[in-house]
């Protein structure tokens, strides 16, 4: 299928200073993408390019089959964004947010505005003025802003920070009942790797303005499974003799605990040869790689 965004090659210099170098991906039609570097990584100013806020010093951004840089208005037209934070009137109701950017995109009705107030579930407090919404309304609100010209593509900048668990929680909920029911595409950058995980399907990595990998969550994080978390005394005696078992892998010691790599099949086997070496063991369990201890691996020597 045709890509709803392609990026290849994407740069961005000032003053001499390469913010973005060289970063390409692809998002895929009904898919979740997630932008996953640390603050300062880049994130915003590849999106800031993304919806046409500045222009990038090299490369090419494709949307809904339009060149951002030849074909701008027809391209706008198939993405919706917030960039780093809604910006909305507190003095105006929801609705009266809703009907005043309306007015800037053109070609709006006011069924295609109750449509959207529903599917952010904002209906039952949508005439209030927007100043006593909680941050988490307000998020759902600029949503729906974005959703009003029916984009095939909804690009969101750090959409949890400020928000508590519970409404971290929503927001994912959210965005992937969004995604199942009207099939649209979501890229959202972030720098919580835990939400990523849960969230996306694919994720991009960058770091310093470069991109590290693009690939499945599950392909990334999925050869992790067999990874196993041991608690012993005394440590260093089970470490040693789990190094010298052909069945374990990439041992290495963790604060207080060991993490290996061992087929389930051999676990047992471990635990009995670390018995009768007098070795007690406190806990064995399965210790999958999560998204941050892979950003960190992968970014190791660029941090260095």
């Amino acid at each position: 299928m045709e890509p709803v965004l392609k990026v290849e090659h994407l740069t961005k210099t000032v003053k001499g200073k390469r913010l973005v170098d060289d970063v390409s991906f692809s998002v895929q039609p009904g898919e979740i993408f997630g932008f996953l570097g640390p603050n300062g990584a880049g994130k915003t100013t590849t999106i800031r390019m993304l919806v046409g806020l500045i222009k990038p010093s090299g490369g090419t951004i494709i949307l809904g089959g339009h060149n951002v840089q030849t074909s701008f208005k027809k391209a706008m037209r198939q993405v919706g964004s917030i960039v780093e934070n809604p910006e909305l009137y507190g003095y105006l109701t929801g609705w009266e947010n809703l009907r005043q950017f309306s007015r800037m995109l053109g070609g709006i009705t006011e069924e295609r505005i109750e449509e959207t107030v529903k599917q952010v579930k904002l209906d039952k407090r949508i005439h209030e003025k927007v100043k006593t919404y909680s941050l988490g309304m307000k998020q759902r609100l600029g949503i729906a802003q974005a959703l009003l010209g029916d984009p095939k593509l909804l690009i969101l900048d750090e959409p949890t920070n400020g928000l508590d668990p519970s409404g971290i929680r929503e927001l994912r909920t959210f965005v992937r009942n969004l995604v199942e029911e009207k099939q649209i595409s979501v890229f959202i950058s972030s720098h919580l790797l835990s939400e990523i995980q849960l969230m996306c399907d694919r994720v991009a990595i960058i770091n310093k303005g470069h991109m590290v990998t693009v690939a499945e969550v599950s392909e990334l994080i999925g050869p992790s499974s067999d990874r196993i978390e041991w608690r012993a005394t005394p440590l260093n005696e089970a470490y040693a003799l789990l190094e010298r078992m052909e069945e374990v892998h990439g041992a290495s010691i963790k604060k207080d605990r060991i993490l290996c790599t061992i087929a389930p099949s051999n676990v047992s086997r471990c635990i009995r040869m670390l018995i009768e070496n007098g070795i007690e063991i406190h806990s064995v369990h399965e210790k999958p790689l999560t998204l941050e201890e892979l950003f960190m691996d992968l970014t190791k020597e660029e941090q260095a």
